[in-house]
């Protein structure tokens, strides 16, 4: 589990699916990077199991989920990319 606090009212919960293997290590890397350039309140859990990978119907690991919502599977993001779903999930959940 890694919380961030910096901003009061951004709370996004991200779920990363699939962590302990070398693509989720990538994966995990990168949206690490991206979280410490963001300032917003993120939760973040790693899950690596079959139950987990049911749950959310994953076809491919590492899944990346944003506020219960499958943002990306199967593929490692970069750091740019991460960002920008984050910033998106901001302004959905805003409106």
């Amino acid at each position: 589990m890694y919380d961030r606090n910096k901003k009061g009212g951004d709370n996004i919960e991200i779920k990363l699916i699939g962590s302990n293997c070398s693509n989720g290590m990538k994966l995990k890397r990168e949206l690490k990077r991206a979280l410490e350039k963001e300032e917003v309140d993120v939760r973040l859990t790693e899950l690596n199991n079959e139950k987990e990978k049911r749950k959310y119907n994953i076809q491919n690991t590492p899944a990346l989920i944003m506020n219960d919502a499958i943002v990306s599977q199967g593929k490692v993001l970069s750091e740019r990319e991460i960002s920008k779903l984050i910033t998106q999930n901001l302004y959905s959940n805003a409106a």
